[in-house]
């Protein structure tokens, strides 16, 4: 596994093809690691893996968590090398960005909606570094989670509208054992709020088996649920199409939560089937 932080030293890593490349954050956690198995599979054991490391400061509001967003380098490493990465791109703000950018990427008028509509311009800053990365990666398939997914479905008309030359590959939300999503952002809470968090995914989940009766059954589901824990404090709660425009009819459609429990803020979503 080689580690480049320039790039000039990504340019010059060995282009084995497939490649794949997993864009993260850091704070690495089994969600992060199934995300580079799915990767090491596809690419098969004569292709590369990617893994970019970067805590994008363009997505981050100015009260938000970017400064102690949690950074842990070297077992980000220890995990990459054990889930057979290639390369590692590692870079600093000033490298990735040396001047402060006038161009980014408008990401349309769903990047308003949901969390857009808590965190404007977040989707900016998504968008702007997912496509510098995918630019000096150069892969033939990047991976994201399902858990942002709003973001995924972001990406993903971004590809189709820019004709970027790469297939984004969904990989499922990876959870703990009682259903919570892992996210970096978890190890903020402590042992009552963990089990306050639960209540995401309960809400979510009683969605889901409201199913068959219609939307209306499936808001008011969840809405009992969160309504049992007033303690989290909910940003949204919503049912959309897979495409995350408005349901219309029976079939799929994905339920999306934002909460914060305590001073932690976190996401969820899951498919739901409407007869």
């Amino acid at each position: 596994m080689r580690l480049t932080q320039t790039k000039a030293e990504l340019r010059a890593a060995a282009a084995i093809r497939p490649r794949a490349v997993v864009m993260t954050m850091g704070a690495l956690h089994e969600g992060h690691a199934a995300l580079l198995a799915e990767a090491r599979e596809r690419v098969g054991p004569d292709g590369s893996v990617v893994l970019t490391i970067f805590v994008n400061p363009l997505q981050f509001g100015p009260s938000e968590d970017f400064d102690r967003y949690p950074r842990t380098l070297a077992s980000d490493l220890a995990i990459a090398k054990n889930e057979g990465v290639d390369l590692v791109f590692n870079p600093s703000r000033d490298e990735l960005y040396p001047n402060e950018p006038s161009i980014t990427v408008h990401p349309g008028p769903l990047a308003d909606e949901l969390e857009g509509q808590v965190r404007p311009g977040h989707f900016t800053g998504v968008l702007t570094v997912v496509s510098k990365m995918l630019h000096l990666t150069s892969p033939d398939l990047a991976l994201f989670g399902e858990k942002d997914y709003q973001q995924l479905t972001l990406i993903r008309e971004m590809v189709c509208d820019l004709d970027m030359d790469v297939d984004v590959v969904p990989v499922q939300t990876v959870r703990e054992p009682d259903g919570l999503a892992l996210s970096s952002r978890n190890r903020y809470l402590d042992e009552t709020e963990r089990d306050e968090a639960l209540v995401l995914y309960r809400a979510l989940t009683a969605g889901a088996k409201a199913g068959m009766n219609g939307p209306d059954a499936v808001l008011a589901a969840a809405h009992a649920e969160l309504e049992a824990v007033p303690s989290v404090q909910i940003d949204y709660l919503a049912l959309r199409a897979p495409d995350l425009g408005p349901v219309i009819g029976p079939g799929e459609a994905r339920m999306l939560i934002a909460a914060r429990v305590g001073s932690t803020r976190l996401i969820d979503n899951i498919s739901i089937t409407l007869r």
